[in-house]
């Protein structure tokens, strides 16, 4: 009966050597397919490959001969190279099968067809996003809605909410570059940008700092210096950083989520209104309801690695570009256009419109406000699948658009007025077209 295990023993681990042999060849060749494209020599050798390891799964599942007994290391090390193998081969067949889609939605040359497979790509990405992240809906649609239209987001919440873990799996999710900045009173505008340095035999060299990234989530953005917050607006504004003289291009697409702490104001430098109106959108991440906190325990990141979720890529930089131009073409009437200007028209002269809430306005939406009020329209219509934008959408986005945008009197901050409230009034008294 030894005899029989230890022969066994030997044929599995020579059949697991012969199998690992086999599926690195095939990831060689999947690899290189997806690198290089689509060739018939790559896929005859790559049938042929997975002819031979059914061969061995066959040979492996047939009853051994008793042989003489010989101690053998157990095999489970060889079955367990065997199963990453095998998985990064899926996961490179994955990739390969998301590029074909990807590439087929870009040759689509009909319009309202590419916004119809936008819309099921989004649905995707926020499956995906949910694996990790429970709850939060709005938060998620709207760092979307952000991304193609090519904004940034101020988000606001109490800490343990789930922020960093949202951009952070928002960026996998796209397939795009991410870093992480925390901003603290001694930060340096060139801890953000980069600075430029030398070393004996190269001379003069740049060295780049985190905000050359798709995805940048500046956490606590109140918590550093006004010089610190000017570097990264630069960025969020012109798509570049000034290292030493010399301006140099932001890897796009570009987004930048900014995270603010509402319990604290000690050692904070509150951002100047002016900076804030950078920002397409403010969110508000609020507290998960009781179902929600229960399925955070079960699926709590603290106890498992990010990476064990094992987010997939739904997107890629060059697609979110291509979906970032077609939001620009999404049609707008203009009855919408002037629904949209009546709505900040509201914002600085109220009375005209019979807003109460009025009164405790300080200052109005800029004209910053009505272009990104037609900007996140377009966004938000293109996520339902439409190329056209209507006032439902309009109405949709106005609290994220203008809720940081309106300045409250000292004495609407002193009876405790919501930015929110003056906006609700304003939607139900500017006339629908």
């Amino acid at each position: 009966m030894g005899k029989v295990k230890s022969e066994k023993k030997r044929v599995s681990k020579a059949s697991s050597s012969s199998k690992l042999d086999l599926l690195r060849k095939k990831l060689e060749l999947e690899q290189d397919m997806l690198n290089k494209g689509d060739n018939p020599s790559s896929s005859e050798k790559i049938e042929e490959i997975d002819e031979q390891i059914e061969q061995v799964d066959e040979q492996e599942a047939q009853p051994e001969q008793p042989q003489e007994e010989h101690q053998e290391p157990d095999p489970s090390l060889e079955k367990e190279e065997i199963s990453k193998v095998a998985d990064l081969i899926k996961d490179t067949q994955q990739e390969h099968i998301v590029e074909e889609q990807h590439a087929e939605i870009l040759d689509n040359k009909s319009f309202s067809k590419r916004i119809q497979s936008y819309q099921k790509l989004f649905l995707t990405v926020r499956k995906e996003v949910q694996r990790i992240l429970v709850g939060q809906d709005e938060a998620i649609t709207g760092l979307i809605r952000a991304l193609i239209s090519d904004g940034h987001v101020l988000l606001e919440g109490v800490p343990g909410i789930a922020k960093t873990t949202l951009i952070r799996t928002l960026a996998q999710t796209t397939g795009c570059s991410f870093a992480r900045i925390q901003f603290t009173p001694d930060l340096l505008p060139t801890d953000i940008i980069g600075i430029s340095t030398y070393q004996e035999g190269r001379g003069f060299y740049t060295l780049k700092g985190p905000i050359f990234n798709n995805f940048i989530l500046a956490d606590e953005i109140n918590r550093a210096p006004p010089k610190v917050q000017s570097a990264l607006l630069e960025s969020m504004a012109e798509k570049q950083a000034t290292i030493a003289k010399e301006s140099f291009p932001i890897p796009l697409p570009f987004f930048t989520m900014a995270t603010q702490n509402p319990l604290e104001n000690v050692g904070t430098y509150s951002l100047p209104e002016a900076q804030v109106d950078r920002f397409l959108f403010k969110i508000y991440m609020g507290y998960p309801n009781i179902d929600e906190e229960q399925r955070i325990l079960r699926s709590n990141i603290s106890t498992h690695s990010f990476e064990n979720f094992k987010v997939k890529a739904v997107l890629s930089p060059d697609l979110i570009l291509k979906i970032q131009d077609d939001v620009k073409k999404v049609y707008v009437d203009q009855k919408v256009e002037h629904y949209i200007v009546k709505l900040i028209d509201a914002t600085r002269f109220p009375k005209k419109y019979g807003v109460g809430l009025g009164r405790y306005v300080e200052f109005g939406a800029s004209p910053r406000g009505s272009i990104g009020l037609i900007s996140a329209a377009r966004a938000e219509a293109v996520l339902n699948g439409q190329n056209y934008v209507t006032p439902h959408h309009v109405k949709t986005i106005a609290y994220d658009v203008l809720r940081h945008r309106l300045i409250l009197s000292y004495e609407g901050q002193a009876e405790g007025i919501k930015a929110e409230r003056v906006i609700e009034e304003i939607l139900r008294k500017v006339p629908v077209p």
